[in-house]
């Protein structure tokens, strides 16, 4: 909660000590004082009052109180979280001085001094605002240059604020250098931005930076519920956190909509009015189509989605609350306490729990990234609500599909349905029977059960030795344990030269990791249950396994290019070039092989484009 520090505000509270502010007097007229809206009202006026920012206010408490005061500081952050009150409360900090002419620079502001209300109010002479938008040349930055070097007129410092300094054109910025970083003792800089890229490095190296966070969503509850208090406002708890979630971390925001939820609703605020208001969906209306839409029943989501698309709602928003939904759940999964959160509904945290426990990591992945790429593709669409039906969908379908490490099972055990879905393995909620679809994959439950039964021990079975015989059989055996750092270090960083069962020799190639001998010897024996002799040796190996790869791919592009066909199509059509050669039953045979299964992709007996006495280029890419 924010003090009260103007006193041409209305009738309001005093807060931290203050004695309340008296209401303004009405004009000569008659006509009542104009009304303040409650971002303005509710202004921070001293350290104290910033909500979310502590790290920043540790770090100048500290400052202030070692006597480390910089020249400059660069205030960054999304709109709304404070950038501009946070430079008027270091103005005052800097030119604290009580009436009796005693202080020093401080960050304890709980009582005004001389100078408080006039910078707090920006009204102070020694402290300028500027707003770079508009004031971007080199000559206002010139006006500055000459006037800083004059002392103070009643100040202890004279404050320069730059708001959105990112504004400034090259030249300004240029222009500001030398000021900057070598002002007269009695000035200060305070530049706020919310582009600190486009900043240049020149300026920010001169500054102290402090990136100001957005703040959480339970904070902006707890402060939009004292601010309902001092306003004798009342609203619901709900409504509260849907107001803190359509901010996304800015007080300002938050503010705003409240004051427009306070004339909105005219007496107690509900969610229904927030949500009326801003033309949100429904939060359980959202909960059962993202339970539709798991369980694969296509027609009750398309339902769904038509009545809230019917009720005002926008299906950008519906699939962007969906997608929501969909984080929260996984993020209930992953860190169950985050159901305290005091930003969620009772239905978040009743059925978001639910879910969490019954839905596996992989399956909410999945819908997660599908949800993405569906919302672009509904923000680009003429007619969004058909876009996003055929997002959900898409969605329904993808819940009966095994996950990779599923349909290899299906593939090596010869099963003829998915295996059952738990809160730790892949499997989502099945299609209804009437909902039609691939009936081996209907088989998936609903949903595991919270405590689902243990499956029974299957009988210790001995697993066979693996063979290694060549340098490529150890990449494969790296790559079957999922030692991926391994595997890439043994394609990009070995040079072979003495491989045989028990000991491999080789040399490093430049930048190569020095434990990679020790690390290889170690992981042998662990896959392996036999002890290797791993050793680097001096001098030029072979070519490591990357740079093979790379001259093979070199030599069939070059063999292409040599072809008859081929020189005939580079020489018809002026720049193309080839960009990959692919034997369309070599990667059959390779997929044939290693049993991979692909959903999106199969390929078709292929006839040989060229006569068989010659190399066979039929899956070049232009």
């Amino acid at each position: 909660m924010t003090d009260q520090i103007d006193a041409a505000s209305a009738d309001e509270p005093g807060f931290a000590g203050f004695d309340p502010v008296p209401a303004p007097q009405a004009s000569a007229n008659g006509a009542p004082a104009p009304y303040r809206v409650l971002a303005r009202k509710y202004r921070p006026a001293h350290f104290g009052d910033l909500i979310g920012q502590e790290a920043m206010v540790r770090t100048l408490t500290n400052a202030f109180a070692a006597g480390r005061i910089p020249q400059a500081w660069m205030l960054t952050g999304v709109r709304g979280v404070g950038k501009t009150t946070t430079a008027r409360i270091l103005a005052r900090a800097l030119n604290f001085q009580t009436p009796d002419g005693q202080g020093a620079p401080t960050t304890d502001l709980r009582d005004f001094g001389i100078h408080c209300r006039e910078i707090i109010e920006g009204r102070h002479i020694d402290v300028m605002e500027i707003d770079a938008a508009s004031n971007n040349s080199v000559d206002n930055i010139r006006q500055i240059n000459d006037a800083v070097r004059y002392a103070p007129v009643s100040a202890r410092y004279k404050v320069y604020i730059v708001d959105e300094v990112h504004m400034l054109s090259t030249g300004a910025f240029n222009a500001f250098l030398k000021t900057l970083e070598e002002p007269p003792p009695h000035a200060k800089f305070i530049f706020a931005t919310t582009e600190i890229r486009k900043v240049p490095i020149t300026v920010l190296s001169r500054c102290q930076r402090f990136d100001l966070r957005r703040v959480e969503a339970d904070m902006l509850v707890d402060h939009l519920a004292n601010i309902c208090r001092a306003e004798s406002v009342d609203a619901e708890q709900e409504a509260l956190a849907a107001i803190a979630r359509a901010a996304e971390g800015s007080v300002r925001d938050s503010l705003s909509i409240l004051d427009q939820a306070i004339a909105h609703a005219a007496g107690r605020i509900t969610l229904d009015d927030i949500r009326s208001m801003l033309g949100l969906a429904d939060r359980a209306r959202v909960i059962d189509l993202f339970e539709a839409v798991m369980k694969g029943d296509i027609a009750a989501a398309l339902g769904e989605l038509r009545a809230q698309y019917d009720a005002g709602a926008d299906p950008v928003v519906v699939l962007n609350d969906l997608a929501e939904f969909t984080h929260l759940v996984t993020r209930l999964k992953l860190v169950p306490e985050a159901v305290k959160d005091n930003s969620l509904a009772q239905a978040e945290r009743v059925r978001g729990g639910d879910f969490a426990q019954r839905l596996s990591v992989r399956i909410l992945a999945r819908t997660w990234q599908m949800l993405l790429k569906g919302l672009a593709e509904v923000k680009q669409a003429d007619r969004p609500v058909m876009a996003a039906e055929m997002v959900l969908v898409r969605l329904a379908h993808a819940a009966d599909l095994p996950t990779p490490d599923e349909a290899l099972k299906m593939l090596r055990d010869g099963m003829g349905s998915v295996p059952a879905g738990n809160g730790n393995g892949g499997g989502g909620m099945s299609r209804p029977p009437s909902g039609g679809g691939n009936t081996a994959l209907a088989a998936r439950p609903i949903l595991a059960s919270a405590n689902p039964a243990p499956a029974p021990v299957a009988r210790a079975v001995a697993a066979p030795m693996a063979i290694v015989a060549t340098l490529e059989d150890v990449v494969a055996l790296a790559s079957q344990h999922r030692d991926i750092t391994l595997k890439i270090a043994l394609e990009r960083d070995i040079r072979p030269v003495r491989f045989e069962p028990g000991r491999i020799e080789f040399s490093l190639a430049e930048g190569a990791s020095r434990t990679l001998a020790q690390d290889l010897s170690r992981r042998l024996k662990e896959w392996t249950g036999q002890t290797w002799m791993v050793a680097v040796v001096n001098g030029e190996g072979g070519a490591t396994m990357r740079e093979q790869a790379a001259a093979a791919k070199d030599q069939r592009e070059n063999d292409a290019a040599a072809h008859p066909s081929v020189k005939a199509v580079l020489e018809r059509f002026p720049g193309a070039r080839i960009v990959d050669v692919r034997d369309p039953r070599a990667i059959a045979a390779a997929e044939m092989a290693a049993a991979t299964p692909s959903e999106d992709e199969y390929l078709p007996d292929a006839e040989p484009l060229f006569d068989d006495s010659e190399p066979d280029f039929d899956g070049i890419d232009f």
